[in-house]
C-alpha cells in the first residue's frame, strides 16, 4: 500500500476504533485536539448524547488529530472540531455543523431511520459500548473535570443499573466535586448487592474518608497535634484524615508513614490500616499510591 510502519500502526488502530464497529453500529468520529477551544466545548455534548443513544447502536469514537495526523488527511480534516457518522466503514453523514444537543440528536434520529445499525441489547452488544464510555468516564475524572465525568458515570448507571463500577464512578465524581452529601445518598440508593460488589470497593473507601472539611484552622490546630504528640497514633491518624480530606496526599502519607515507622511491634497497626484505606480511596493503580506503597515497603522490609 505504500504506507510506512507509523501509518500502518494508525490505520490499524483505526481499523479497531472505528471500522470494526462500525460494521454493525453507528460510530461517531470527533476529530478533536488539547489546544482546541470548540472542541472542548463540543465534547460533553457529544459524550452526552452517543451516552444516550448507546442502546440504539451509537458509539463515540475520538481522534486527536495531533496524534493521528495521518488518519485526519485521510478524511481531509481541515479545521476542528469536524465529526461524522459511519457506518460499515464508510462516512454516511457530516455531523459537524450539529453543535447542540438537539441538533445532534436530530441528526441522529435520521441517519438511524436510514441504515440497519444494530441496536444494543443488555448483556451483549451493549456491553462494549459500555466499557468504552467507563473509560471515558475514568479518563475524564482522573483528568479533573469531575462534574463531567459526573455526568458520564450518570448517563452509564441510567443505561446499565446494576453495573457497579458506574456507580463506583458517579460515587467518586461527585465526592471529587465536593458534593459529599450527595454521594453517600447515591451510595445508600444502590441495592445490597451492588453496595457489595468489589467495583464500589474504592467508592466505598473514599466515602469513609469523606467527612466534613476542616477549615485551615482546624487543620492547623491537627497537626499541631500531631506533631506535639508523635507517639498519640489517634493524633496522627486524624490529623492524616484530615489532611487527606483537604487535598493533601503527601502530607498525610507522610505523617501515617513516621506513625508507622515509630509504632512498637505489638501495636494495633492503626496508622497502617489507614493508609491502605487511603490507597484503596485513590485506586491502587494510581502512580502515587504505587510511589507511596514503595517507601510503605521499604519501611517495612528495608
Amino acid at each position: 500500500m505504500g504506507l510506512n510502519i507509523d501509518e500502518q500502526k494508525a490505520v490499524e488502530r483505526f481499523r479497531k476504533q472505528v471500522v470494526e464497529p462500525s460494521q454493525t453500529k453507528l460510530v461517531i468520529v470527533d476529530f478533536w485536539a488539547e489546544w482546541c477551544g470548540p472542541c472542548k466545548a463540543l465534547t460533553p455534548v457529544l459524550e452526552k448524547v452517543c451516552a444516550e443513544y448507546a442502546d440504539k447502536g451509537v458509539v463515540l469514537a475520538k481522534i486527536n488529530v495531533d496524534e493521528e495526523g495521518f488518519i485526519a488527511s485521510q478524511f481531509q480534516v481541515q479545521s476542528i472540531p469536524t465529526v461524522y457518522a459511519i457506518f460499515q466503514g464508510q462516512p454516511v453523514a457530516d455531523l459537524t455543523p450539529a453543535r447542540s444537543e438537539s441538533q445532534l440528536k436530530g441528526a441522529l434520529d435520521q441517519i438511524l431511520a436510514q441504515v440497519p445499525v444494530t441496536p444494543g441489547a443488555p448483556g451483549d452488544e451493549a456491553a462494549p459500548d459500555i466499557d468504552q464510555l467507563l473509560a471515558m468516564g475514568e479518563e475524564v475524572l482522573a483528568s479533573g473535570d469531575a462534574q463531567r465525568a459526573g455526568s458520564i458515570f450518570m448517563q452509564i448507571a441510567q443505561m446499565a443499573p446494576e453495573n457497579a463500577a458506574a456507580h463506583s464512578g458517579l460515587i467518586r465524581a461527585l465526592l471529587a466535586a465536593d458534593m459529599t452529601d450527595e454521594a453517600k445518598a447515591a451510595f445508600a440508593e444502590l441495592p445490597e448487592a451492588v453496595q457489595n460488589d468489589p467495583a464500589l470497593a474504592q467508592a466505598k473507601a473514599a466515602l469513609e474518608l469523606a467527612g466534613p472539611q476542616v477549615d485551615t484552622e482546624e487543620l492547623s490546630a491537627l497537626r499541631q497535634a500531631a506533631e506535639a504528640s508523635p507517639d498519640d497514633a489517634a493524633a496522627q491518624i486524624a490529623y492524616a484524615e484530615a489532611a487527606f480530606a483537604a487535598g493533601d496526599r503527601d502530607g498525610a502519607a507522610e505523617t501515617l508513614l513516621a506513625a508507622i515507622g515509630r509504632e512498637p511491634e505489638d501495636g494495633d497497626g492503626a496508622a497502617k490500616a489507614k493508609l491502605l484505606q487511603l490507597f484503596e480511596a485513590v485506586g491502587l493503580e494510581d502512580a502515587w499510591v504505587a510511589a507511596q506503597r514503595r517507601k510503605l515497603s521499604l519501611l517495612l522490609f528495608g
